[in-house]
């Protein structure tokens, strides 16, 4: 894998983990008591975004390097989830 992949799939799997925590633990303003004039009853009530941010830091950089681990150890390979047999067959050495 190159730097540029490593990068890429780290950036993938942050924004990945990142939407999946999103809307964990959200309160609505309807549900804290406070609702906003102008803002639905179903909108959020905290701000939390930076919370989010570094959680999604630290599970990303874990999810990360297990993939990484994954891919670089070879466990796994393009040849693998090649389904339609388009990729030419391995030369044996």
């Amino acid at each position: 894998m190159s730097i540029t992949g490593a990068i890429v799939l780290y950036a993938v799997t942050w924004f990945m983990v990142f939407f999946i925590l999103l809307p964990l633990r959200v309160q609505s303003q309807d549900e804290s008591g406070k609702v906003v004039p102008g803002t639905p009853r179903g909108a959020p009530a905290g701000y939390v975004i930076r919370r989010k941010a570094w959680l999604t830091t630290l599970w990303g950089t874990l999810v990360w390097a297990v993939l990484c681990g994954i891919i670089l150890s070879g466990a796994i390979s393009l040849r693998d989830i090649d389904v339609m047999g388009r990729m030419p067959p391995q030369p044996a050495f």
